[in-house]
């Protein structure tokens, strides 16, 4: 045992080199037992290409001592290394007992790379069933579906089960768990929707086409949208990305002291509305900011909810005992927008003080309030809450082609000195 310990010693930088020589050809070898791999996915089969499998696997070759072996190394006077170290070696017999041995493991955090990012793609959410409403009733119109969600650890298991045993196909079957909807089909008495329990409602009479069809895209992503009992509601969340790529035109918006186009210009108005519906919901508003000038199509004055992302947002929390569905009620001719809310009644009274005008100035500049109070069935008080809003004058928010030739009053020097500088004054 002693003299084998020896011998190997002598001979690690000779194995090490030879280990190296050995790595190219057996890689190449081993990959092209696996031309064609596939994976099977829950509902479909996707090809892996050579060239990332091969990334998986890590070829290691070295060298034994094996004095009953002949070593297929005819060339034994051939020294890659020094020729002091070569002399090392003790016998011809000995130089032909090296016996070259391969294994193959997998790299598993290449394969656990790989397999997020597959997640990424391929992850399925699954769909709620959704409602409609008839004649004041709730009644299913779209059936839920299951999704599903790769099972990154088991999966790594699976692959490195495949690459361990001799494998008569070249599918790797990995695991993936069902994800079930949180919505099920009928479930709409279970959920508690049952009964109208407020609706908002909006005019836009005089706004361009471009803005109506903003409306209408940004209306759309609420139509049927569900909000949990206990759950706070963002309007910017549900709302999403708002650009052309996701269907919305150029419009006038308010942002950074002035009127300006920029894409999703009236999605104000859809905020508004839905605004409007939780305060008649009797719901907890969690966040609400006015617009900074009166604008005409959120009239009366008061009761809108300006938002852009990511703020400010428009959020209130489902303070009732069952879900909450959300149905939309768009009538483009005549220019309304309707929030309805369906869910539980629990008795609840919601009443609605306002929106009064406290001040208002030559210029349009306003202040106003309104008063939310909601009593439960037994008669007491859960929100007593008081909504100001204070207006500036749009004389201070110049539309394009305006130029101010003075700082509003509103303004710090840094916004007036970038308003200077970005219209040339």
């Amino acid at each position: 045992m002693k003299k084998n310990r020896l011998i190997l010693n002598k001979y690690c930088i000779f194995l090490i080199f030879f280990s190296f020589l050995a790595f190219k050809n057996t890689a190449s070898a081993f990959s092209n037992d696996f031309e064609n791999l596939t994976i099977k996915m829950p509902d479909q089969e996707i090809s892996v290409p050579e060239s990332d499998f091969e990334k998986w696997l890590t070829i290691k070759p070295s060298l034994v001592y094996d004095s009953s072996y002949n070593s297929e190394i005819e060339n034994t006077e051939y020294c890659t290394v020094s020729k002091i170290i070569c002399s090392l070696l003790e016998t011809e017999k000995i130089k032909h007992s090296f016996k070259k041995i391969e294994s193959v493991a997998l790299d598993k955090k290449k394969v656990t790379n790989f397999l997020d990012d597959l997640a990424r793609k391929y992850n399925k959410e699954p769909l709620d069933s959704t409602f409609t409403v008839t004649d004041g009733k709730v009644t299913n119109f779209s059936l839920s579906q299951n999704g599903y969600k790769l099972d990154v650890e088991k999966s790594l298991r699976e692959i490195e089960k495949f690459f361990s045993q001799k494998q008569t196909s070249n599918n790797i079957k990995i695991s993936f768990v069902t994800v079930e909807p949180s919505i099920k089909d009928n479930d709409a008495d279970k959920l508690g929707i049952t009964t109208l329990i407020g609706e908002g409602k909006s005019n836009f009479t005089g706004s361009t086409l471009s803005r109506i069809h903003n409306i209408k895209v940004a209306t759309s992503r609420f139509d049927g949208l569900l909000i949990k009992p206990g759950e706070e509601f963002s309007f910017v969340k549900n709302l999403g990305e708002v650009d052309g790529e996701h269907g919305y035109k150029q419009e006038l918006v308010i942002k950074k002291g002035v009127t300006e186009p920029e894409f999703g210009g009236g999605v104000c108005q859809v905020s508004t509305t839905a605004f409007r519906a939780a305060i008649y919901s009797g719901l907890e508003i969690t966040a609400r900011r006015n617009h900074a000038y009166p604008v005409h199509y959120y009239a009366p004055q008061g009761m809108d909810s300006t938002i852009y992302i990511p703020n400010p947002d428009l959020r209130f929390k489902n303070n009732t005992p069952g879900h909450i569905l959300i149905k939309t009620e768009l009538d483009i001719e005549k220019k309304t927008l309707i929030f309805k809310f369906y869910g539980t009644s629990d008795g609840r009274k919601v009443e609605v003080d306002g929106p009064h005008v406290l001040s208002r100035e030559s210029n349009g500049a306003m202040k106003t309030v309104f008063y939310q109070k909601v009593t439960d069935a037994t008669g007491n008080i859960f929100i007593n809450e008081d909504f100001k809003s204070s207006y500036n004058s749009p004389d201070d928010y110049p539309k394009p082609g305006e130029i101010l030739t003075s700082k509003p009053k509103n303004w710090s020097e840094k916004e007036w000195k970038e308003y200077r500088k970005d219209n040339n004054l």
